[in-house]
């Protein structure tokens, strides 16, 4: 077997774990196989008699390829007038492969993908690196350009950003989202009565996406029915430090569900959508 063939081979076998690191770090299918693809490229070029370990090797140089990718895209939003975050479905609805991207976005989490988009580049690199796949502050640092001393900081900075303040109560947390997630469970498969059950009779939802009269929906009967199978994108986050929905097919994010719950019911419910008043939310994941 020719060196070039038996090298196509190896890399082969860290290609699923190249293409999760990629996909990770950057929330696009299309993207994380151009990086991975690159990674490649940067391998076949490459004298690999000095490599001792391959997967951390390649990990390692997907780590940087991803990193540069992160700072063209920041670069690109900062030049372009129009450019805000979150984005829209209208950024990937030519996705190579949707079906595939939404189970990758539902294994990652809706929740992290959308707030990881929050972070900077390195913020980005550094929190996925040793957060998800556990790997050192002393060989993250030089992906980065950071001292090692450097890179804990940054990681803390993610982490806050990702976890939230932590405010709350766990009581109270662990009660309301009971409540929510039965409430999204009910939504996604249709479960009338148990979507009733989540609501207070009197229940007010206001949808900023609508106007006039048409923005303001009361009552649990007719709300149930308006959301009755319409929530396989939703998934429990912390919204101002209390539990909502995030709405995010395959990761980007549409709009947020912020709950007021009395007695254990969803007494209101507001959907937030624009752009700007999303970047007012505290937005957080929920621990495990």
């Amino acid at each position: 077997m020719r060196e070039q063939d038996w090298l196509a081979d190896q890399f082969e076998t860290y290609r699923k774990h190249l293409q999760m690191v990629a996909y990770r770090m950057l929330g696009s299918l299309s993207e994380a196989d151009d990086a991975v693809q690159e990674t490649w490229m940067r391998l076949s070029r490459s004298d690999t008699r000095d490599i001792e370990n391959l997967g951390g090797w390649l990990t390692t140089v997907v780590s940087r390829v991803c990193l540069d990718m992160l700072r063209s895209r920041k670069s690109r939003r900062e030049e372009s007038i129009g450019a805000h975050l979150p984005e829209t479905l209208a950024s990937y609805e030519d996705s190579s492969d949707p079906e595939q991207e939404a189970l990758l976005a539902e294994s990652v989490g809706l929740a992290l993908l959308v707030l990881l988009d929050n972070l900077n580049p390195s913020e980005r690199i550094t929190f996925v690196l040793h957060e998800v796949f556990d790997i050192p502050f002393t060989e993250i640092a030089p992906i980065v350009g950071k001292s090692e001393a450097a890179t804990r900081q940054i990681a803390s900075r993610a982490r806050k950003k990702i976890r939230g303040a932590g405010g709350t109560p766990e009581a109270a947390l662990a009660s309301q989202r009971l409540i929510v997630e039965s409430f999204i469970t009910a939504a996604r498969i249709g479960d009338f009565d148990s979507l009733v059950a989540a609501l207070d009779p009197d229940v007010v939802l206001r949808d900023d996406r609508k106007i006039g009269s048409s923005r303001v929906t009361r009552g649990a009967s007719t709300l149930a029915k308006q959301i009755s199978g319409r929530a396989k994108a939703s998934q429990a986050a912390l919204v101002n430090g209390s539990v909502g929905v995030i709405v995010a097919p395959l990761g980007r994010l549409l709009y947020v569900l912020e709950f007021s719950i009395r007695h254990g019911k969803i007494a209101e419910v507001d959907l937030i959508s624009n752009p700007t008043r999303i970047r007012q939310l505290d937005l957080a994941v929920l621990g495990d």
